[in-house]
């Protein structure tokens, strides 16, 4: 008598066992952590312009000016980052707030929006600790150069009675913070989409500690400050 096995059994394949954390998890009725590939895919960023007129400028015309007067290259003040933050505070009585502030920053800034929470718990506000009460970007390389091209040019002439940008609002630091009173400032939103007015500050990072070497730079790439 043959004692070949049949041809499905010789091309069975053994199962693999399962782990055991998910066998004793299983075995308990409880639901598994998911798996890499069980995570969401995160929305994907817009591309970074290929060339960008104001990084151009710096590199032709701002730096090598302010090399004459620093001398040292390492020395010469260069944008670290831009920093957009959206602060809702009536987000506790209405959550969509958040989520509207969330999708218009995105659309601003070609960025997901990073949600902010409260660090402490205020009762007077009926705040807690860990509450979203804002959301932020953070802008470097060519999309930085990219949205502060676009602000000069476009957004800061569009805002009401515009005169000019303070020189004052410079911290000890040097880093630079103006203030937009309206999102609808912005050519990405649409004016009859917007369900709430809402205002956000921008902060200019500069790699220069002295706010007067913060403001030759900003005013050399264009800036228009008061006179």
């Amino acid at each position: 008598m043959s004692t070949t096995p049949p041809k499905d059994e010789k091309n069975a394949r053994p199962e693999k066992a399962a782990k055991p954390e998910k066998a004793a998890k299983a075995a308990k009725g409880e639901k598994a952590p998911p798996s890499k590939t069980d995570a969401k895919p995160r929305a994907p960023r817009e591309p970074e312009p290929k060339s960008v007129r104001l990084l151009d400028h710096y590199r032709t015309v701002v730096h090598p000016k302010l090399l004459e007067k620093y001398k040292n290259p390492m020395a010469v003040p260069r944008l670290r980052k831009i920093v957009l933050n959206m602060g809702i505070g009536k987000a506790i009585e209405n959550k969509t707030r958040i989520d509207s502030a969330v999708r218009e920053l995105g659309l601003i800034t070609g960025q997901r929006p990073v949600v902010t929470l409260a660090r402490k718990s205020v009762a007077g506000f009926k705040l807690r600790q860990g509450q979203p009460i804002g959301c932020k970007v953070t802008l470097r390389g060519k999309r930085m150069y990219e949205f502060m091209d676009r602000l000069i040019t476009i957004v800061l002439p569009r805002v009401r009675d515009f005169r000019g940008l303070p020189s004052r609002s410079f911290d000890q630091h040097g880093n630079y913070t103006i203030g937009i009173a309206e999102q609808i400032v912005f050519p990405e939103i649409e004016v009859d989409k917007v369900e709430f007015p809402q205002g956000m500050d921008i902060t200019f990072a500069i790699s220069t500690p002295r706010p007067e070497g913060s403001f030759e730079f900003l005013k050399l790439m264009g800036m228009p400050f008061q006179e």
